[in-house]
């Protein structure tokens, strides 16, 4: 037996089987909802995802092969394009009765993130920046109209001979902003990888600043564990980065 840890799951490999189980008690209804929201959205998609069933201490599917993405080009592109325009175009009220985090829900979740984001890190930033970060802040804050993955990194997109053999890890799948699974694509991935998305997804202006916005939120993060956790060169590095971001 291989075991695999991660963030929210405890994880490990049983001949063709990944199992999973949650490892803190408010992970286990996310967990639990891949079996029934994945079976359901698999044929939808033009991409391989897992097919969850449930286990006595979680869920277990079978392991898709490959490696977390490294490199890629427009094909490759066009392909996570096509697989996020599938994904955004799903019934958002039959994904949430099939498990889905409903958008009310994840928009609580969300304002309490972003409210520890602004009561904790904006006055750390220059007073002359301050509402330029508030109004970022704004920004992400209230769309929510698409099925999102949520994680959409190269972490979780499974490659194998430069071909792409899944997408994993849906346990944070949500009704939420669009623009949050083309943050990565559209601001991180290699150029080549971003000008096959933007092909064949064909976003709005709109979404695209918004990906950019999200893009712009990522070291916030790591500033607000540094703070959680007393990591006090996290904080610093994290504070910079914000500034050069904003």
């Amino acid at each position: 037996m291989t075991i695999l840890e991660g963030w929210d799951s405890h994880a490990w490999i049983e001949g063709p089987w990944i199992h999973r189980s949650p490892r803190r008690p408010e992970v286990r209804p996310r967990l639990l909802a891949e079996s029934t929201l994945l079976p359901w959205l698999a044929p939808q998609l033009p991409l391989p995802v897992p097919v969850p069933e449930l286990t006595g201490d979680g869920v277990r599917h079978l392991m898709l092969p490959g490696s977390p993405f490294t490199d890629g080009g427009t094909t490759t592109g066009r392909e996570l394009g096509a697989f996020l325009k599938a994904l955004h175009a799903v019934d958002p009220a039959e994904a949430v009765a099939q498990g889905a985090l409903d958008a009310a829900t994840a928009t609580a979740l969300k304002s309490v993130e972003l409210d520890e984001f602004r009561h904790r890190i904006v006055p750390l930033l220059p007073t002359e920046v301050q509402t330029t970060a508030n109004q970022l802040l704004d920004r992400v804050a209230s769309v929510r109209t698409s099925l999102v993955h949520c994680d959409f990194g190269p972490d979780h997109i499974l490659m194998t001979d430069g071909r792409i053999t899944g997408i994993i890890d849906w346990t944070d799948a949500v009704i939420g902003d669009p623009a949050l699974d083309l943050c990565w694509l559209l601001n991180g991935a290699p150029d080549a990888v971003a000008a096959g998305v933007l092909e064949v997804y064909r976003p709005t202006s709109d979404l695209v600043d918004r990906a950019e916005d999200w893009a712009r939120l990522s070291p916030w993060y790591g500033v607000h564990r540094g703070l959680r956790l007393n990591l006090p060169d996290d904080v610093t590095d994290g504070l910079r980065d914000i500034l050069n971001s904003l």
